[in-house]
């Protein structure tokens, strides 16, 4: 008797299409549950308060919960993306994704570095500008207030 082989993985690049449908949907709590259980988030350039590094699943999902929990509850989303482009690298495994967030006449830009392995980021920093940073605060701020 046959038997089917289970589905391959995500490529890198779906798996992050996945992330970017989830940010737009306000689903934090999915967006966790796209990382390895020992992934790494980075935001580099974070304002104060801000961690600037969360290491496993469970603490990224610990730390957008609460966020996502807010948005809801304040009837929010995050702002839109005004654009999104995606370099494939050589590595199989690393993406580059060029960002920009619907800031009207004046988009806000950023750039983010993944590593995906087995349908499941490896690792993800998240390089945005002061400007980018703020706009993305003052929104989480009023949605977890």
């Amino acid at each position: 008797m046959a038997t089917t082989p289970p589905p391959a993985p995500a490529s890198p690049r779906q798996v992050v299409e996945r992330l970017h449908r989830l940010v737009a949907e306000g689903d934090l709590e999915g967006q966790a549950e796209l990382f390895a259980a020992d992934g790494v988030l980075e935001w580099p350039f974070a304002p104060d308060g801000v961690p600037r590094r969360l290491e496993g699943r469970e603490a990224i999902r610990a730390t957008f919960a609460p966020l996502g929990r807010g948005m809801r509850q304040a009837g929010r989303r995050p702002p839109a993306f005004a654009s999104v482009v995606v370099h494939e690298t050589l590595d199989p495994e690393v993406l580059v994704v060029e960002l920009a967030l619907d800031g009207g006449d004046d988009p806000l830009p950023y750039v983010q570095v993944f590593r995906v392995r087995e349908g499941r980021i490896l690792e993800f920093r998240d390089y945005f500008g002061p400007r980018t940073a703020a706009a993305l605060a003052a929104g989480l701020g009023a949605a977890a207030g």
